[in-house]
């Protein structure tokens, strides 16, 4: 009866330890001149080698500074899980070195990044076709004033039903806040008039001229802000 009643007081630690909310994203870049080269020796590897846990998910990049890239999303995983994947094995690696590889530029990068529930307006996994990123910098010392900022957002995008998932970078680079849009309509919802403009929804919140605080996180907290349309490339992903 003891153990069971320990079981039953370690099962919330347990379940903690194992929260999969941690994305591994990569993007590559392919010579000009091997792009169907690559797609089909990128599929074929997503395929094989990457399922369940470690399911890789493909966009292709359409504009912003990384258009013509590809951005390969792996997980969600838990911490605990990435830390005891370990090798991937020779069979794995030499066929990413010699079969995918082989059609890439130098260029590329990796990243993880944590989704936060409590910042997002849709769940991490309520995945849709067509994304909008816009990665958010803060300077030194002020990345809590715009996570506040991100959270009072939360709340515009509920109340007009935009599907917003946030990832906060983890130990890769300058400090980051991803939000990603998520398109369920297509990209209609980028029409103007589709929706109130953001300014007057958070206004109709938050009362009149308060988007001047946020113009304020805008002007003296942010280092950059740049954003990104991309679109799933199911065919490259896996399955």
């Amino acid at each position: 009866m003891r153990k069971i009643i320990l079981l039953c007081m370690l099962m919330p630690v347990m379940v903690m330890a194992q929260k999969k909310n941690v994305v591994n994203a990569n993007r590559v870049f392919p010579k000009v001149d091997k792009v169907l080269e690559f797609e089909k020796a990128l599929a074929a590897h997503a395929q094989k080698y990457h399922t369940g846990d470690w399911k890789w998910r493909v966009f292709e990049i359409q504009s912003g500074p990384d258009a013509g890239g590809y951005h390969i999303t792996e997980g969600p995983a838990s911490w605990e899980q990435i830390d005891g994947r370990g090798n991937l094995g020779e069979e794995h690696n030499n066929d990413w070195n010699k079969n995918v590889a082989i059609y890439l530029t130098d260029r590329g990068s990796s990243a993880y990044s944590v989704y936060h529930d409590s910042l997002s307006s849709v769940a991490l996994t309520d995945y849709t076709k067509m994304i909008n990123i816009t990665h958010w910098y803060p300077k030194i010392g002020w990345g809590y004033k715009l996570r506040e900022t991100i959270a009072k957002f939360k709340k515009v995008w509920d109340a007009g039903g935009e599907s917003v998932a946030v990832y906060v970078a983890s130990s890769s680079g300058a400090p980051q806040f991803a939000m990603v849009t998520r398109y369920k309509q297509g990209l209609k919802e980028r029409e103007d008039g589709f929706r109130k403009p953001f300014k007057e929804r958070y206004e109709a919140i938050y009362g009149a001229d308060s988007w001047d605080a946020v113009a304020e996180i805008y002007q003296n907290y942010t280092e950059k802000l740049w954003s990104e349309l991309l679109s799933l490339r199911a065919d490259l992903s896996s399955k």
